[in-house]
């Protein structure tokens, strides 16, 4: 087992999890929004995952770590399936959201996105005005269809973001001309205007610079009050930062999931010591 000492490897992690009091412990975590029982995918012959199984809980954040080809990303996306955009994939087991399982052929994929937000790791603002990223899912929806509640969609979906004040005097500015880090939090405010219950974020830092970063760690931070929140990432001190629940995953398969500051102060597996201490990956 990962012990005090052996902490000091990897400088911060401690602290960096025992920052915000109740890690793991957030009011709805006791709830389970999703579940993945047996659940395995295919890329053609290549097998991607092999037999996860894990609880994501409602109103907490749960991060999924691991090295680059472990699973991680093909995961976060079977959970709204974005998988089934991609040519020859096969997947077996469940994946329960609300009980109800959403790798069933008779699921709307559509409908589910709409429940299971998506915000990828480059920022991918559409080239239209400010206003019209975040009216996007409600028009093609037909969310909101009275001009004036889609004002109050927009504006509320914008200072969930945190970025209204940044751009509320400019919204019918285009999207691209916003910076980085704007341009993100656009993308989630976008993701945000549908209200879906969970919110998925592949890498959504990794390209911003550490002012950016902050911000969003804060908005997810914040967000996690009234969504449920998975995110992938490549930095451990970010997941310590940021997460309830931390997920490792290795060649395709979870090694172990449980609160951050278990994960990251007592692993059970030698395989998650191994890894976040730097001896690999």
């Amino acid at each position: 087992m990962l012990s005090t000492a052996s902490n000091s490897q990897v400088p911060g992690i401690r602290t960096q999890v025992q920052e915000r009091p109740g890690s793991g412990e957030s009011q709805g975590s006791n709830v389970v929004r999703a579940e993945a029982k047996e659940f395995s995918f295919w890329y053609g012959p290549r097998q991607a995952l092999r037999k996860i199984s894990m609880a994501i809980h409602a109103c907490v954040v749960t991060a999924i770590i691991g090295p680059s080809g472990c699973g991680k990303s093909t995961f976060l996306r079977s959970l709204n399936r974005m998988n089934d955009e991609i040519a020859n994939v096969r997947m077996e087991g469940e994946i329960l959201l609300d009980g109800q399982n959403i790798i069933s052929p008779h699921i709307d994929a559509v409908a589910l996105r709409r429940n299971v937000g998506m915000v990828f790791q480059q920022p991918n603002p559409f080239p239209k005005s400010i206003f019209d990223n975040v009216a996007y899912g409600l028009r093609i929806n037909g969310i909101a269809p009275h001009a004036a509640d889609r004002d109050a969609r927009v504006e509320q979906a914008l200072k969930q973001a945190a970025i209204w004040d940044e751009v509320k005097d400019r919204l019918d500015k285009n999207a691209l001309s916003l910076s980085g880090g704007e341009q993100q939090r656009l993308c989630i405010a976008r993701a945000l205007a549908v209200r879906p219950e969970v919110l998925l974020m592949d890498e959504p830092a990794s390209a911003l610079d550490p002012i950016s970063t902050a911000k969003i760690e804060e908005l997810i931070y914040q967000l996690k009050r009234d969504y449920t929140i998975v995110i992938v990432t490549h930095n451990m001190q970010q997941a310590a930062r940021v997460s309830d629940y931390t997920a490792f995953f290795l060649q395709g398969e979870l090694v172990e999931i449980g609160p951050t500051i278990q994960i990251f102060t007592n692993p059970r597996d030698k395989r998650t010591e191994d890894y976040i201490t730097g001896r690999f990956g």
